[in-house]
């Protein structure tokens, strides 16, 4: 029997394989090359591109290639052997230093948003030293940034990287007012838990909606859904058991943190999650884990859907993005701790991230929105599109005492709550329940920011939250550098920030319509769909956060902008394209044929004895022609609907398009469509029912 820590990280060129193929010096030098931020001396590239192509040979591996992540929401790779011609023509194999620091790829045939044009095809790779290699499918891959020829950001990587260089700069500064002269470096760590669906491959293969799509756009609800919440924690199918085990195992050996594995909610719906790392080697693990999971699903006979809302009237797919702040020194800055000192100085990083969330609501909801995820949020297990903090009613209570200068009801002898290095009472750690409706949740010693889809990289979200909470910081350590009394000012700006964000915090059922109205009171932003809020993306405070922080430049953001609003109508249409090409080719047919069988009964029936009961074959075709008929009339409103938005040059205007006309008319569509699934006989059907989707596997 294999043991995990025999082949755990087994692919991966971690710092274990550096140590032991590299000199001293090397290995050295490379350290402080990564933990410096600096550029790496080509001898010692040199010397790293050769112990990583001989571990990588040794393992079966002939390529290697810079995987990177560019705007399309998945990994990209180009793959080049390791062989080389010598003098007398005979193979060998070669890897430079320059070959695995920089590498270049065409960067016009990736979405670039309009800063590539077709002609301008240059882009290039650069080694990203802070995650470890790795080999996949006998192919060396080096986790790369993408950039165009002229240094623009062409990829979800970059930002990341930038963002959280911009927390570690201005958390550093907090941390030195509070006297942590040992902390060099601040890094935001994240545990992305993901949500997937398992089914039948060959069911799936049936279904041109999923195919395409990866959600159903037809199908009637199953007679059983999730009402008896018996699959959530239950006990797991050997099938699935199976594809978990062999999943662990090649997640293990990437050096990939899987850690839980259980049935989620819905019926045929599953969840992974890994142990938190660092922000841009958790979102590189993340990708893989996707990946991974859509690979090893195929070798059991099963598809692996990471739609965010697959299957109507039960619950969607997320990916929980639990985030917090750490120091190299092993301190998370989101833990309340047992000691004053301690406490003062996460009231400040809480604050910030307070701060940073409530006006920067527009950024977070962004940061999430999809055409898929608009099907989700707000709806069972997801939470709502408005964006609110929930603390819990201890910590909460806590606030609010300090922000009215009142005691605490388990402060001493009554003394007022001031936040000094010497006054904060203890805090009881997890004492308040979780928020399963908020979307951005305190659950212990990190947030739980709830609102991701699953198929969504998490790269883009935690480089929202990272700007905002280093913007906050910036301000706070702008304010309280060289303040001749800290305590009192520390406490005057904890006070000041808690009263003018408290609107943000909401420990309610965030699924409560009263809710809704409630926030829209508090002045909260509530951005309903994606066309809603990706315009705000390039509003004057987002533009001026983040070239501020050098996260992004407005260029970067611009583009941004145009991929997504692009992204969006180009789902919608292959969506709604996917809908009619069904609805004409297979179901109306169907129907159709099936009609014919009903009036063939009726009229032999009649032959036979005029007075036979016809009251059946009668009711249901009467049901299914006016039906066929209004769904035929649906067909031809959604494809002239298609023809108008398509038609629109400006992308916002398109989207929109999509949103307004063509989504509700496939929401009509389907409900005719559906309804003539609950008459039509099952052997007349001619695609598999939610029933054989959801519990077939």
């Amino acid at each position: 029997m294999k043991l995990v820590s025999d082949y755990f990280g087994s692919m991966v060129f971690d710092d274990k394989v550096m140590k032991s193929m590299l000199s001293e010096e090397d290995y050295n030098t490379l350290k402080r090359t990564v933990k410096d931020g600096r550029s790496l001396n080509l001898s010692v590239a040199n010397a790293v591109a050769s112990a990583m192509k001989d571990w990588a040979i040794s393992l079966g591996a002939t390529h290697f290639t810079h995987w990177f992540q560019p705007m399309t929401g998945i990994t990209a790779e180009k793959h080049d052997s390791f062989i080389s011609p010598d003098k007398d023509g005979r193979a060998i194999m070669e890897f430079s230093g320059k070959e695995l620091i920089k590498g270049e790829t065409d960067a016009s045939s990736f979405p670039s948003g309009g800063l590539r044009a077709t002609f301008e095809a240059r882009g290039y790779t650069a080694w990203d030293a802070t995650s470890y290699a790795f080999i996949k499918d006998g192919v060396l891959c080096i986790p790369t940034a993408f950039c165009s020829y002229g240094g623009d950001a062409l990829d979800q990587k970059t930002p990341l990287l930038r963002s959280m260089e911009a927390i570690n700069r201005q958390a550093l500064r907090i941390l030195k007012l509070f006297g942590n002269e040992d902390v060099t470096s601040v890094k935001t760590t994240v545990g992305p838990e993901q949500e997937y669906f398992l089914v039948d491959k060959e069911i799936f293969k049936r279904r041109k909606d999923l195919v395409y799509t990866g959600r159903t756009l037809f199908g009637a609800e199953a007679p059983k859904g999730q009402e008896l919440e018996g699959h959530y924690y239950g006990v797991i199918k050997p099938r699935v058991q199976a594809y978990m085990n062999d999943l662990n195992e090649e997640l293990w050996k990437l050096g990939v943190f899987a850690k839980t594995e259980h049935n989620e909610a819905a019926p045929s719906q599953h969840e992974l999650a890994p142990i938190f790392t660092t922000a841009n080697i958790a979102a590189d693990h993340n990708q893989l884990t996707m990946e991974i999971m859509q690979k090893v699903a195929k070798k059991h006979g099963l598809v692996c859907i990471l739609h965010e809302k697959p299957f109507k009237g039960v619950s969607g797919s997320g990916k929980h993005n639990n985030w917090s702040i750490s120091t190299n020194t092993g301190v998370n800055l989101l833990e309340p701790g047992d000691t004053p000192g301690e406490n003062a100085q996460f009231l400040l990083f809480l604050c910030a991230v307070l701060k940073a969330v409530d006006e920067y609501q527009d950024l977070l909801r962004i940061s999430v929105a999809s055409a898929g995820n608009d099907h989700r949020l707000g709806a069972t297990e997801a939470p709502p599109a408005v964006v609110s903090v929930f603390l819990g009613n201890e910590l909460t209570e806590i606030l609010e005492s300090i922000e009215k200068d009142q005691p605490h009801h388990e402060a001493k002898e009554k003394e007022l709550l001031r936040v000094g290095v010497h006054t904060l009472p203890k805090f009881p750690k997890d004492t308040t329940d979780r928020n399963r409706t908020s979307p951005f949740a305190f659950t212990g010693n990190k947030f739980e920011f709830r609102m991701l889809g699953a198929s969504a990289s998490v790269s883009g979200a935690n480089t929202a939250l990272n700007t905002a909470v280093a913007d906050s910081l910036k301000q706070f350590a702008d304010e309280l550098e060289g303040v001749e009394n800290f305590e009192a000012a520390l406490h005057d700006l904890i006070k000041r920030v808690i009263a003018a964000h408290k609107r943000i915090i909401f420990n309610g059922n965030g699924y409560d319509d009263k809710w809704i109205l409630e926030a829209e009171k508090r002045g909260l932003s509530h951005y309903r769909t994606t066309p809603d809020a990706l315009p705000h993306f390039t509003d004057e405070k987002n533009v001026a956060l983040f070239t501020a922080h050098k996260v992004y430049t407005e260029r970067e953001m611009r583009s941004r902008l145009e991929i997504q609003l692009n992204n969006y109508c180009n789902l919608v249409n292959i969506e709604a394209k996917t809908m009619v090409d069904m609805a004409k080719k297979e179901i109306l047919p169907a129907v159709s044929e099936y009609s014919q069988v009903l009036s063939n009964t009726i009229l032999a029936k009649t032959a036979v004895c005029k007075t036979l009961d016809c009251t059946y074959e009668t009711e249901i075709l009467t049901d299914i022609s006016a039906l066929t008929a209004s769904a035929y009339n649906m067909l031809k409103y959604l494809e002239n609907s298609i023809q108008a938005a398509e038609k629109e040059k400006d992308a916002e205007k398109r989207s929109i398009a999509y949103k307004t006309n063509v989504l509700p008319a496939m929401t009509l569509l389907r409900k005719d469509v559906d309804a003539l699934e609950n008459l039509v006989s099952a052997d007349y059907w001619p695609i598999p029912t939610y029933g054989d989707l959801l519990f077939e596997v």
